[in-house]
């Protein structure tokens, strides 16, 4: 007899809400399948969220294309390799291009919602006119 580990009746779960259109169960059950790489250098992240790897590595010098977005402080946000454009509020909160209404807390939060709202698609890359 073959047990259903927890786990797989989440994904299972999820699968078919999602068919369904009930986003907030998927966001629950997506929850559960957030795991941290075992050691990362102080100020990154490097995990997997609900099958998609988000890599975020502290700002390094002058900022995000020159300094005129996320200020010097801007980190690098990157899900499956894609960069998504990440922008720090003047209250200290973080919106991307893809949850442009939304604020978070965090940069992580940010990335873990931009995976939930994405649903599967890839970032386009950002083209950045002049000012």
């Amino acid at each position: 007899m073959n047990k259903i580990t927890r786990r797989q009746a989440l994904g299972t779960t999820a699968g078919a809400l999602t068919v369904l259109g009930i986003a907030g169960a998927t966001a629950h059950a997506a929850a559960t399948d957030s795991r941290a790489a075992a050691t990362t250098p102080a100020g990154t992240v490097d995990e997997v969220y609900m099958g998609r790897r988000i890599q975020i590595s502290p700002a390094s010098g002058g900022g995000h294309h020159g300094g005129h977005h996320g200020g010097a402080g801007a980190p690098s946000v990157r899900i499956d390799g894609r960069e998504l454009h990440v922008m720090q509020n003047a209250d200290g909160t973080w919106i991307s291009v893809v949850n442009h209404y939304e604020t978070f807390a965090d940069p992580t939060s940010l990335a873990r919602a931009a995976v939930r709202e994405l649903q599967g698609s890839q970032l386009a890359p950002m083209q950045m006119g002049g000012m």
